[in-house]
């Protein structure tokens, strides 16, 4: 119920103090305690010593793990002062598309970090994977995972409002023609009438299988690297019994892109500013999955903006944006129970809920197999006349 500013002014005034008090603690490493700490500071509307006053009514805010949180940040290469300039130098921008979750959005002027309400049980859930979280990220900061930047919760009016704040997938400097919600799961996985209808609607699996069905195609390379990526990633949400993620695919197409701007151009001057990098470390699709290709590889990074360089089966040529997302599902009863009564009416593998196990080698069976390809080699003609008259070409 709290109107949007009053929460997007809470949210900034809470991370300006919290990021600003961490500031003053000596940097230190990481103790299994830290990841339990909730700091708590009241923001009464005519201000007091520790805060300023505002225009909205009194609130709390609470901040987990600030130390943990701290550390996350420092890893992907987000200086403080960079955390608070994006977040709190101008308002956020609330995105419409909310997921099925009901979650907010919002997302920081400059494009680095997306702000989401979760429920409690998800807070919590998060909190929890904490220690395992950071035991994963140190071994392997290259990931599809979300990137979790901060935890927080505003209370005001008897309401809690719990936020997480993480990394940006989908620049919006970036168009995209087509976004899709991946399980490698069939039963009833297509966009409903009423997600259709808007202006950037979220497509599903049976959408994908039939609009391409040939898949995305990536140089040898990429491919491994991202089978590679989402192996490890699967691993690591199997071994915290999560399930029911998804993979966000989101896909820009050049070709189609500068046939656009070929008509805007006739018409009028079309936006043709370079987008602004991103400046946290890791934070783009391309980093995430790229451990070993980006020292001397094949794989040139320079013009994607973040994105994967693919091909569909046209040819046309594509900029892929991806990540796990909705992590935060932990398989608890209720989820077990969904499933048998599931698999009772139905043929129990097409559902998408399922044993942690079972659902992460579908997921990835069908990531690898079926939504992404490898570009199919031209055999060379060097290999056919061995008699020394052809030089292998580069190609």
């Amino acid at each position: 119920q709290t109107t949007s500013s009053a929460l997007k002014g809470a949210i900034q005034l809470g991370i300006t103090h919290t990021v600003g008090s961490l500031s003053t603690k000596p940097e230190r490493d990481v103790l299994m305690q830290d990841f339990y700490v909730v700091e708590s500071i009241f923001f009464p509307s005519e201000g007091s010593n520790l805060t300023p006053a505002h225009h909205y009514t009194d609130f709390r805010f609470k901040t987990y793990a600030p130390v943990a949180f701290r550390y996350f940040r420092e890893l992907f290469g987000i200086r403080p002062d960079d955390y608070l300039y994006s977040l709190c130098n101008e308002p956020l921008i609330e995105l419409s598309n909310s997921g099925a979750s009901g979650s907010l959005f919002y997302v920081s002027s400059d494009d680095e970090f997306i702000i989401k309400t979760v429920q409690h049980k998800e807070a919590e859930f998060l909190q929890k994977l904490l220690p395992g979280y950071y035991m994963n990220l140190n071994q392997n900061p290259r990931t599809l995972l979300p990137k979790f930047y901060g935890l927080y919760c505003v209370q005001a009016g008897g309401k809690n409002i719990r936020i997480v704040v993480m990394n940006n997938l989908l620049p919006r400097s970036v168009r995209m023609h087509l976004k899709y919600d991946l399980k490698g799961s069939t039963y009833k996985r297509r966009a409903s009438q009423k997600e259709r209808e808007k202006v950037f609607p979220t497509y599903k699996d049976l959408d994908f299988m039939q609009d391409i069905p040939d898949g995305l195609f990536l140089d040898s390379d990429m491919y491994n690297a991202l089978c590679k990526t989402l192996q490890r990633d699967c691993l690591v949400l199997q071994s915290f019994k999560i399930m029911d993620y998804s993979l966000l695919v989101a896909i820009h197409n050049m070709d189609l892109a500068q046939r656009e701007h070929a008509l805007a151009d006739g018409t009028a001057q079309s936006d043709t500013r370079r987008p602004a990098a991103q400046k946290a470390l890791y934070s783009t699709a391309m980093e995430s999955i790229q451990g070993e290709a980006r020292r001397g590889g094949t794989i040139e990074t320079d013009d994607q903006m973040g994105g994967i360089p693919a091909r569909n089966a046209k040819g046309e040529r594509l900029l892929l944006y991806i990540g796990i997302i909705d992590v935060l599902q932990s398989y608890r009863f209720v989820k077990k129970l969904e499933h048998s009564w599931k698999a009772l009416v139905h043929d129990g593998d097409t559902v998408s809920v399922h044993r942690p196990s079972f659902y992460a080698e579908r997921f990835q069976r069908f990531m690898c197999n079926s939504v992404f390809k490898k570009i199919p080699l031209k055999p060379s003609p060097s290999k056919k006349s061995r008699s020394g008259t052809a030089v292998p070409r580069r190609s």
